[in-house]
């Protein structure tokens, strides 16, 4: 069960979650387009689910999202239930190709972040919080799926690496002769 666990993708999902988290509470509290912050964090749970199917893309947002609620004091669990779904939304582009183009990726890159951001306060109302629901999701949600689909091709990649998912190999197969 142990060298399950250190040979799936945890360990790298923890690693580079650290890394993201750490940016998503320093770098990106400053960098804010339309006065809006950019969910990185959030952005890797849909691009790894974008990379590595459904489930893994709820997996890897369920870890992101305790991560980044465990930092930012957020709700325990609000946040993972938002990502795990973005990264499942995002993840059913495996289930119309197989290896999507780069583009296709992006697209459900940010479709899943939009997602995730968008039932957010939802979540969060639901578990009494007030004052989340508002207009200003017109403005946020769009700005969180444009910077997710700009990083996507950088993050794509990396979630595929942090899922250990590997890319698909077409060989030719031989006619009998």
């Amino acid at each position: 069960m142990f060298a399950s666990l250190v040979q799936g993708p945890l360990p790298r999902l923890v690693l580079v979650g650290i890394v993201l988290v750490a940016l998503q509470e320093t770098l990106f509290i400053d960098l804010r387009p339309a006065a809006v912050t950019v969910q990185i964090v959030l952005a890797l749970a849909a691009a790894a689910g974008a990379a590595a199917g459904s489930q893994q893309g709820a997996l890897a947002g369920f870890v992101l999202g305790l991560m980044y609620d465990l930092r930012a004091g957020t709700p325990l669990g609000s946040s993972s239930l938002a990502m795990g779904v973005g990264g499942f939304v995002a993840g059913y582009s495996l289930s119309i190709t197989v290896d999507p183009q780069w583009w296709l990726a992006m697209l459900f890159t940010g479709l899943g972040a939009a997602v995730g951001e968008g039932i957010t306060p939802v979540i969060r109302a639901l578990i009494g919080e007030e004052g989340h629901l508002t207009a200003r999701l017109l403005t946020v949600v769009p700005v969180v799926a444009v910077a997710a689909m700009i990083v996507s091709p950088l993050f794509v990649p990396l979630g595929r690496w942090c899922m250990r998912v590997k890319k698909t190999d077409w060989t030719k197969v031989k006619a009998p002769e």
